[in-house]
């Protein structure tokens, strides 16, 4: 399988503002508004996980429905909802990852990330590590494994937020060639939003690779999922020559509905990969390492 060839990309990442459309073309009326203001500005638009969760009231039909319910009327309408962002990516010729919605699969539920070309095609990351509150509250389940997506800027991968918490799961995705992980995220408290931030600053360092997060933003009390969304948007590449000492590229206003703009160059990797302080991405572990035994004093 070959690798495409990387080449320098522009990106948006949308600190989303879950309000309260009355319906499915409402929402893509927003979402017409949001890129409308940024597509002749960047390459690939990004959305948060679950942003169209923000539908669940309007379709169920009355505030502050239980979780369940709630659940079954996106999954229902999800159809639709993701042909509305179709929809979107296609009127405004752009790359979108359109956040992430959760859809039937057999007997099960799970969520998906879809990254919609400018034509219309589509391709999935499900998320595969599932949060105390999808797996014990909501009924989401674990989905498939990593994959790699190949765009015109070379391979990519996408991590959607609790999953870029886990070292192996990203390294899989760099390892197939992926130069940039796109992380979008829903946190409801600033404790959620820290892990999922430091994480993806820690996912760059140790893989001398680009990651970029952006959450949902505000408050939504006629929604059983998504009533309370803290964080902001940030990019984040190794702390090493060439880069900010910090590893930020760019980040948000905390908590404010906003577009976060970052130009990003894979040769930069090419260079801190070969002649950084450190190589990361080269001093992985290539074997296990061995369970620690106890040490002897003397």
């Amino acid at each position: 399988m070959s690798v495409p060839p990387a080449r320098p990309i522009r990106i948006g990442l949308l600190q989303y503002p879950v309000e309260r459309p009355a319906d499915i073309a409402e929402f893509g009326a927003k979402l017409d508004r949001w890129i409308e203001q940024v597509r002749d500005r960047a390459d690939l638009l990004v959305l948060p996980e679950y942003a169209c969760v923000e539908l669940g009231a309007a379709l169920v039909g009355r505030d502050a429905t239980d979780e369940a319910t709630e659940l079954a009327a996106l999954v229902a309408h999800a159809p639709a909802i993701l042909a509305e962002m179709r929809a979107a990516a296609m009127r405004h010729a752009t790359w979108l990852l359109a956040g992430t919605l959760p859809m039937r699969d057999g007997d099960r539920v799970v969520a998906r990330a879809p990254l919609i070309a400018p034509d219309g095609r589509i391709a999935m990351q499900e998320k595969r590590t599932m949060t105390r509150f999808e797996a014990e509250r909501w009924g989401v389940t674990s989905g498939a494994p990593p994959r790699v997506f190949d765009t015109p800027w070379g391979r990519l991968g996408i991590a959607i937020c609790y999953d870029v918490e886990f070292p192996k799961l990203v390294r899989a995705q760099v390892e197939a060639g992926a130069w940039l992980i796109l992380a979008p995220s829903c946190t409801d408290s600033l404790h959620g939003f820290t892990r999922v931030r430091v994480s993806a600053a820690a996912r760059a360092i140790e893989n001398q690779c680009y990651v970029a997060c952006t959450p949902t933003v505000g408050e939504a009390p006629w929604s059983a999922a998504l009533d309370a969304n803290r964080g902001h948007a940030a990019v984040f590449g190794p702390a090493d020559r060439g880069f900010p000492a910090d590893g930020v590229l760019a980040a948000g206003t905390l908590d404010a509905a906003e577009w976060v703009l970052c130009t990003l160059d894979p040769a930069k990797l090419d260079a801190v990969r070969e002649d950084g302080a450190v190589r990361n991405h080269r001093d992985w572990p290539r074997r296990p390492i061995p369970a620690p035994t106890p040490a002897e004093f003397t």
